[in-house]
């Protein structure tokens, strides 16, 4: 008897009490593992998340959380190469491999970066400005993002068993939401091997995973308002868990991907001499063939003009016919095997569907590959009657796409809308103004749409390929729910809060300087400090500086910024809102620069940007400038000898009214001890 898989719950390996359920290879049939979960305390695992790996994230920051996952991110993938021996396994071939392993690897990889780059070295996240409440600014609103206090339950599907996981496991981890991953039974050996990998490499906080190989019956019974479920699978399974009594009155939080009809389309203005033509023809082919058509983002339906049907089938007909299939370990072979029998009966199912109103235009779907694996050649239909609703209801999860013609634009949303919400849709086209018609047509049935031509082909990922940093999801038919999208997919795991009060209690409970607020002035300063020393509200007030005519000519003189009203009196007093000569905006921010640094050498290392930049107030010949300073935002750099601080900026005139309010940039020194 093969090996029976194991699950990894409550900081230990777990092994069923009975035999288990055969695995088979998809390639030859024989028994790779066994996989049952008889004996498994789910509700246990639960818990174990909730007490031991929620707190070890909590005591993180997001840079914290992103360096491990760094970590993580480049052990895997230092050891890629026995997770592609096992992979072929499932059917896959070398570049099915690729799009599975190394596309996890670098989901992981991505969201650590993007993770250091966007979130603050913190625990708690801002979202958008603060919102004044009351006249005198002393009463302030702000929303807040926070970790969840429960665990996040991913059930993922077979045809990919390392990047469905982690790309659900990345943005969860970085929230501070620990994961229970469930892995579909068919491919769970593969996905059972990586986990191991992890977990023998002791980099993530213990209970911040776990692994649940074989049936998660009951999970979802231990489930509650801060808890989450991330189900990617068929349509009716999704329906059934959506159903149940605590996704619907504890407020389990539920996410669904399931069926997906999506569509690649041809544009009207393109024709056969078109490059773009062989680019449509390319990303067809391609979908149809890699992971043997079983992708939730695989183009099913080929939406194509009527006069350009026939050559489109010609053409695929052609690149279809050089398809090797059989097992990937073979030289030669460029198509791997379906998940398993039953996945490819399922397939062959629904092509009967499809025949009751589309014919097949290539390949035999009754020569049944004699072979022991899941060997199955690529079918295409024609679709005899483009408003027929078998070609945009039935989904064949394998090699399996139907041309389907339309008439004009009108037409084209209309069968694409057909389709009751899909992952992705491609749009091939030259012409920017039919691809703005198209979008705008088709986009509330999508979670994606790629626009394609000869320009971004060189750059482009490809119809079916999710990418970190953009949602991956859909509306509708498609299970209604998003994952990934950079840091939404994190945002998607924490709760927004709205607080309400003074502007010291935001400043404490955001951890960033709030207008109002206590300032902290001294004999010491600010840039004298370094970053353990400074404090948030630590204040320098420079000024006042006056700006005389003389300042003025000679910037415009020594810049070439000449515009008329720092230059022409009488065409800058007939400006509405100069009445007269005025400062330009960047002597402005020169001058303040000049009343607020001090230029010894220390611990200020650079000044590395200005944002939010906007100018109030016309600054006139002989007004005079006074500049507040404020340590607004402090920010350690996991991996560097400095951290950044952001200051607020207030350039006020002798009226006190403000007249030029900006962040400024700088990187600061860290103690010496801490370097």
């Amino acid at each position: 008897m093969s090996r029976l898989l194991e699950s990894y719950a409550q900081g230990r390996w777990f092994a069923a009490s009975d035999e288990g359920t055969p695995l088979l290879s998809a390639i030859d049939g024989t028994e790779v593992a066994r996989i049952s979960s008889t004996g498994l305390d789910v509700a246990g695992m639960v818990d174990y998340a909730r007490t031991v790996g929620g707190p070890a994230l909590a005591a993180l920051t997001f840079h914290e959380r992103a360096g491990l996952l760094k970590q993580l991110g480049l052990t895997l993938m230092a050891g890629k190469d026995e997770f592609y021996e096992v992979s072929t396994l499932t059917g896959a071939t070398q570049r099915d491999s690729g799009v599975d392993i190394d596309g996890g690897f670098g989901t992981v990889l991505s969201y650590a970066s993007k993770a250091r780059r966007e979130l603050p070295n913190d625990t708690v996240y801002l979202d958008g400005a603060v919102e004044q409440l009351g006249k005198k600014g002393t009463f302030l609103g702000q929303h807040i993002y926070t970790s969840r206090r429960g665990v996040a339950v991913q059930i993922n599907a077979f045809n990919f068993p390392v990047w469905g996981f982690l790309e659900k496991l990345a943005p969860a981890f970085i929230a501070g939401v620990p994961s229970i991953v469930k892995p579909a039974s068919q491919s769970a050996y593969l996905t059972e091997l990586v986990f191991r990998r992890i977990i023998e490499s002791g980099i993530l906080p213990e209970g911040s995973v776990q692994l649940l190989a074989g049936s998660a019956r009951g999970i979802i019974d231990h489930l509650g308002g801060q808890d989450s479920v991330a189900f990617t699978g068929s349509a009716d399974t999704a329906a059934q868990l959506r159903a149940h009594p605590n996704v619907v009155g504890e407020g389990v939080h539920f996410t669904a991907e399931a069926d997906s009809l999506n569509a690649s389309i041809l544009g009207t203005d393109v024709t056969q001499q078109d490059p773009e033509f062989d680019l449509f023809v390319k990303g067809v082919f391609t979908e149809m063939t890699v992971k043997a058509g079983q992708k939730c983002t695989a183009i099913r339906r080929v939406l194509v003009p009527q006069a350009q049907v026939d050559p489109v089938i010609d053409a695929l007909a052609a690149k279809l016919g050089k398809v090797v299939v059989g097992d990937p370990r073979d030289d030669g072979v460029t198509m791997g095997a379906l998940a398993s029998i039953d996945q490819r009966d399922e397939v062959l199912k629904s092509i009967r569907g499809l025949t009751k109103s589309a014919s097949v235009v290539f390949g035999d779907p009754e020569a049944v590959d004699p072979r022991p694996g899941a060997f199955m050649a690529p079918v295409l239909l024609k679709a005899a009657d483009a408003s027929a609703p078998e070609p945009h209801e039935i989904e064949a999860f394998g090699p399996v796409s139907t041309v389907i013609g339309y008439d004009d634009t009108a037409d084209l949303l209309d069968l694409v809308a057909r389709g009751k919400g899909s992952l992705v849709a491609s749009l091939v086209t030259k012409d920017s103004a039919l691809a703005r018609e198209i979008v705008l047509g088709s986009a509330p049935y999508h979670g994606r749409i790629l626009v394609l031509n000869s320009e971004d082909a060189r750059e482009s990922t490809g119809h079916g390929s999710p990418l970190p940093v953009l949602v991956h999801g859909g509306p509708g038919r498609a299970g209604g729910g998003e994952e990934l999208g950079g840091m939404r997919g994190v945002l998607h795991h924490m709760q927004r809060t709205a607080i309400q009060g003074t502007p010291d209690v935001l400043t404490a409970v955001g951890n960033k300087w709030v207008a109002g607020s206590a300032r902290i002035t001294g004999d010491i300063h600010p840039f004298r400090k370094d970053l353990g020393e400074l404090q948030l509200g630590d204040t320098i007030v420079g000024g006042p500086r006056q700006v005389t005519r003389a300042d003025i000519d000679h910037f415009a003189e020594f810049t070439g910024d000449t515009f008329y009203a720092h230059t022409d009196p009488e065409a800058a007093a007939a400006n509405p809102l100069f009445g007269g000569i005025v400062a330009h905006g960047y002597l402005v921010v020169s001058l303040a620069a000049g009343l607020f640094v001090d230029p010894a050498p220390g611990p200020v290392l650079a000044n590395f940007g200005v944002d939010n930049l906007r100018f109030l107030t016309p600054v006139k010949a002989e007004d005079s400038l006074t500049v507040t300073l404020t340590a607004k935002l402090i920010t350690p750099r996991q991996s560097a000898d400095y951290g950044e601080v952001r200051w607020d900026a207030v350039v006020v005139n002798q009226e006190g009214d403000p007249v030029a309010t900006y962040d400024v940039l700088t990187l600061v020194a860290k103690p010496e001890g801490d370097k």
